[in-house]
């Protein structure tokens, strides 16, 4: 009798866990959930392995409980960023979202609201909402006065006792002026643009994310197309950024025992590297081009031998020009040592090895450093005038010490000319020519200081520095000699250089729902280096409205993510 008395409590336990195990990725851009939970951790409220992005919405909805339960440990400003988020993430704690804004509900199943406007439905079966999204910024000062807008839907469900599908459409617009390309220094997130509708300067692209996602207590596994950010950091990852337009994946998280939790993903690149052999080119009527295929497997460990001390190692191959290579699916492998086989004889692959460390052991401190390794030799390391093509971050944030709702936080990376290049077109880290590493790319480096103030409900103020500076561009030429690839000089010369203070205020009145201002005084130069002149290099990394000396005001609000 006692023995049964023992093991229903487990079932209980094993079927609720299951009952309510489902996976729906919250986008990156989210910025105020991913900030506000860090902080939480910060304080020793909850203990969350931040090297991977994004986080489920079942998981945050699980952290904010916990902090729920510490809720006399929290600041006034805390609570009320704590009750605006738990209201965002009702549908996962199995409620329906109530408030002054709400316009129709029947029973517990159907809830219609206006602000933010939504439908929610949930029975024994099924769990949804939808909600248009739209966003609009306004930009002015500089070299030009233009705007952006954002506008599509979303959907979030739940089907079932494992099953999620979530989908976001949205077409972005901009008039004026371009916010991303390629090349480009920035932390905006690239599209893939093609001309304004009506002609005129700017651009606008469409960009499609979602998946469908099967959860067990312990893992999930899914077939999605989203943002992947890999790597602590504050202002811009050096593992994967998430800058590049979205690409689908296979993607799985595991978490078998607590001390342990582990992510993968393969995806399909786009190279936009064309296919002359699949194209036509007819001297009459339309051609057809066709890419050439491209893809990537990566991994990551996240070991926690202590509280709140994580350390995290992985590492990813991009491959193409062959069909989807089974031993990448595998997720566990260390990908250099398939080479080896796979591709004797052929240089049609590009790995990558990376390391994070994170330590929140003090209270209220935040510790963290990545080391990305694009190609590494022991004979470079006690040669002074050779490098491994290498990435470092290292930084830390101080939260609610000694003062209470203020966040201090600083960063430095630094980056070996060449990391993160290549010299194929099908094995470039990169996707339609966006970086997927750090968005300085390569010989650079970068400080980065930060203070954000939280003074009264769900208000934060924030100010920041960066300073950043990139040497010669150099390009990847394999069997260089005089000076070969890995002594080329390392910040040398200075070609591009970023003196930037910003200044900010977001306001979020009700959830999903963000308005905000920020007053950017930016120094962006351009010098004559290798023969170019400064010119050239201030159109190769920066959008021209930010080029030379700038007080630049951005308003604007969002609504969706």
């Amino acid at each position: 009798m006692s023995k049964k008395i023992v093991f229903l409590p487990l079932m209980v336990l094993v079927f609720y866990s299951q009952l309510f195990s489902q996976t729906a990725w919250q986008h990156i851009s989210d910025r105020g959930i991913y900030q506000f939970l860090d902080e939480l951790a910060s304080s020793h409220i909850i203990d969350i392995a931040t090297v991977v992005k994004p986080y489920s919405r079942e998981d945050i909805a699980s952290a904010l409980q916990q902090a729920e339960g510490r809720w006399s440990e929290l600041s006034s400003t805390q609570r009320a960023r704590l009750d605006h988020f738990l209201a965002e993430y009702a549908l996962e704690r199995q409620q329906l979202k109530k408030g002054a804004w709400q316009l129709y509900q029947k029973d517990t199943t159907v809830s219609v609201h206006l602000l933010p406007p939504e439908v929610v439905y949930r029975d024994s079966l099924f769990r949804v909402i939808i909600r248009p999204v739209y966003g609009y910024r306004n930009f002015s000062g500089g070299n030009q006065n233009f705007w952006a807008t954002y506008g599509g839907i979303e959907a979030i469900s739940y089907i079932g006792s494992n099953w999620s599908v979530y989908a976001s459409l949205r077409d972005n617009y901009q008039s004026g002026q371009r916010l991303a390309q390629p090349t480009w220094l920035t932390q905006e997130p690239g599209g893939t643009y093609k001309a304004l509708t009506g002609g005129g300067e700017g651009g606008e692209f469409s960009e499609m994310r979602g998946g469908v996602t099967y959860t067990w207590n312990w893992g999930s596994i899914g077939l999605i197309k989203d943002h992947i950010q890999w790597g602590d950091h504050q202002n811009g990852s050096n593992i994967f950024s998430g800058r590049t337009p979205s690409f689908p994946m296979i993607r799985l998280h595991a978490s078998p025992a607590h001390w342990i939790e582990f992510n993968y993903y393969h995806g399909w690149l786009v190279s936009e590297a064309v296919d002359s052999v699949r194209s036509y080119f007819p001297e009459e009527g339309n051609s057809r081009t066709v890419n050439r295929q491209m893809y990537i497997a990566a991994n990551m460990f996240t070991l926690k031998p202590f509280s709140r001390l994580h350390f995290s190692v992985g590492n990813s191959i991009v491959y193409g020009d062959i069909p989807v290579q089974p031993a990448y699916l595998i997720p566990f492998f260390f990908y250099k040592s398939l080479v080896h086989t796979i591709h004797w004889g052929s240089s049609f692959q590009n790995n990558a090895l990376y390391f994070n460390i994170s330590s929140r052991q003090i209270r209220n401190l935040h510790l963290y450093a990545t080391y990305f390794i694009d190609e590494f030799s022991i004979r470079r390391v006690g040669d002074p005038n050779r490098y491994n093509f290498t990435s470092f971050k290292g930084g830390f944030t101080l939260s609610n010490w000694p003062l209470r709702n203020v966040v201090l936080g600083g960063e430095y990376t630094f980056t070996n000319p060449i990391t993160f290049l290549h010299d194929e077109p099908t094995t470039r880290f990169r996707s339609n020519r966006y970086n997927l590493g750090h968005y300085l790319e390569d010989n650079a480096e970068e400080f980065f200081a930060t203070i954000r103030i939280f003074p009264v409900s769900t208000l934060e103020l924030g100010a920041s520095w960066t300073y950043a500076r990139k040497g010669n561009h150099y390009q990847y030429i394999r069997g260089r000699r005089n000076p070969r690839i890995d002594e080329l000089p390392v910040l040398e010369e200075i070609t591009w250089k970023n003196n930037s203070v910003a200044l900010e205020a977001i306001f979020r009145p009700v959830t999903n729902i963000r308005v905000f201002a920020r007053f950017t005084l930016s120094d962006i130069q351009g010098f004559e280096v290798d023969d170019k002149p400064a010119q050239y290099y201030l159109d190769l990394f920066s959008a021209p409205y930010l080029h030379g000396r700038n007080n630049i005001l951005e308003l604007g609000f969002g609504m969706g993510f």
